[in-house]
Order: C-alpha cells, then structure tokens, then sequence
C-alpha cells in the first residue's frame, strides 16, 4: 500500500505546481507575442523560454 500524503502538504504541492504553471505560461507568453498589434508569434522564443523553465517544473519537491 502506498503511503497517504497528509491533505495539507497536497494542497501546498498542488499551490506551488500552480504557481510555477502561472508563472511558465505567462514567460512564454510574453516571449513569443512582441508586437499585440499582429497575430504573429515567435515559436523560437517560445522554445527557448519552455528550455529555461523546464528545469523547475521537472524537479520533483
């Protein structure tokens, strides 16, 4: 039987996987759109900023 992780330190997990999400989406977001007056995105910029957020977000706590 695997070991129950206490509800507290789920939420805290769950709050600081968010937060990272938040964080990573809103870096490539604007990473990739320059100009809001185009629709054109820049997926080279995007690539780089998911490569340097990718660290974090592939550690486990």
């Amino acid at each position: 039987m695997a070991a129950q992780i206490p509800e507290s330190d789920q939420t805290k997990q769950f709050k600081e996987f968010l937060g990272t999400y938040s964080q990573l989406t809103e870096t490539c977001y604007l990473n990739s759109v320059k100009d809001f007056t185009t629709r054109e995105v820049k997926p080279e910029e995007m690539k780089e900023a998911l490569a340097t957020k990718a660290g974090p977000l592939g550690q486990s706590g």
